[in-house]
């Protein structure tokens, strides 16, 4: 994107510049990249806890007695099937199939849905929910702007989310099963507590109103210290996400791919009632042999593939490329580095020996399967 492009600053801007944050432009948000070190924010999370500001995300509220029937039509998932207080990762797609953006679905009644988007898709969902929503009683609100989100993720996430959460609510919060939210008064602010997150840790997410978000933040900040909680940016939480073997829009996902290529054709619920964008795409896509496949690979050096490097089939000069990397970066807690690429699907098998041209160097990757880490705890 243009550094020099307006930005909207969080509801959290003036606790990271007291923080000394590292600010940058991200998908139209000045939001932090750092606060200390990447790699010690990176360590505190799967060692302790970090505290994220995830309010660039977009909030959008869909209400109304056609709410599911409408996002059934609008995305590739089955959500009227979805349970009251339950969450749900799916994808809007256009005709031909190709990924407009990754979702998280929260149905929060019988006709309340919030459909959660990414930061630089916001604008373009917004405007496909509503146009797809047309002809079905329900209402669709961007609340954007007006919401929060911080999360809080790492083993001891648990124990500092449920610390602060009105007794009457900590036993609902502190058995809260994975993808299922609840409301809840967190540090005395009404919240939205959904267990969900992109680390690869348990850990929480909080919905709350844009002003409550700086006296969370500072309490959630204070109540945590003593665990080993630390401010994270979005650098340990780019590194956290690959590791976690988890796509990025933009990345691993765009226009051009469909969810069968990076592996998630589960998420596309062809046998649901009804018709919905894209599945005649999709469903010729279902049963046939990808042109490409993302997978995972392992490097023995100490160079970091990028995004964008090309995947060849050896180390050899001559050696003809294969793929590209999408996503790369060295690994804290593996201490080798990985990468996430699209390549041929007859090189795509665990163990294959491949190599990646680092900017004139090709160095030798295996393929893995992912993720790359699995938290044991």
């Amino acid at each position: 994107m243009n550094d020099d492009a307006p930005t909207i600053e969080s509801p959290l801007h003036a606790e990271h510049v007291a923080l000394g944050a590292t600010l940058v432009p991200f998908a139209g948000w000045s939001m932090p990249l750092r606060y200390s070190s990447d790699l010690a924010e990176h360590q505190a999370v799967r060692s302790a806890a970090g505290l994220f500001d995830l309010s660039h995300m977009g909030e959008l509220h869909l209400d109304g007695p056609g709410a599911g029937a409408a996002l059934d039509h609008a995305l590739v998932g089955n959500l009227t099937a979805l349970a009251v207080g339950r969450a749900r990762y799916t994808m809007i797609v256009a005709e031909d199939g190709g990924i407009i953006d990754d979702l998280i679905v929260y149905r929060l009644g019988d006709e309340s849905y919030l459909v959660v988007a990414n930061a630089s898709n916001v604008a373009v969902v917004a405007q496909e929910l509503a146009a797809r929503s047309d002809g079905f009683d329900a209402v669709l609100t961007d609340r954007s702007l007006d919401t929060a989100l911080i999360a809080v993720q790492g083993p001891a996430a648990a124990e500092i989310v449920v610390g602060l959460t009105d007794p009457a609510a900590a036993d609902a919060v502190r058995e809260l099963k994975y993808y299922a939210s609840t409301s809840a008064t967190v540090g005395g602010v009404a919240a939205l507590v959904a267990r969900t997150g992109y680390t690869g840790e348990d850990g929480f997410e909080l919905f709350v109103p844009a002003a409550e978000a700086p006296g969370l933040w500072r309490t959630i900040l204070a109540a945590g210290q003593p665990h080993g909680l630390v401010p994270a940016g979005l650098a340990a939480r780019d590194s956290l996400r690959l590791e976690a073997g988890m796509p990025l829009y933009g990345n691993e996902l765009d226009r051009t791919t469909a969810p069968h290529d990076a592996g998630l054709g589960r998420v596309v619920k062809l046998d649901k009632p009804g018709p919905f964008v894209g599945r005649e795409a999709l469903a010729s896509r279902a049963h046939a042999t990808p042109s490409r496949v993302l997978v995972g690979l392992v490097g023995s050096g100490r160079r970091a593939a990028r995004h964008g490097y090309p995947v060849v089939t050896s180390t050899a000069d001559d050696a003809p490329v294969i793929g590209s990397v999408t996503s790369g970066a060295p690994s804290p807690t593996l201490g080798v580095p990985v990468a996430m690429a699209y390549v041929s699907p007859e090189v795509s098998a665990p163990d294959t020996e491949l190599a990646v041209d680092i900017r004139g160097r090709r160095e030798p990757v295996r393929v893995v399967a992912l993720p790359f880490y699995r938290r044991s705890h």
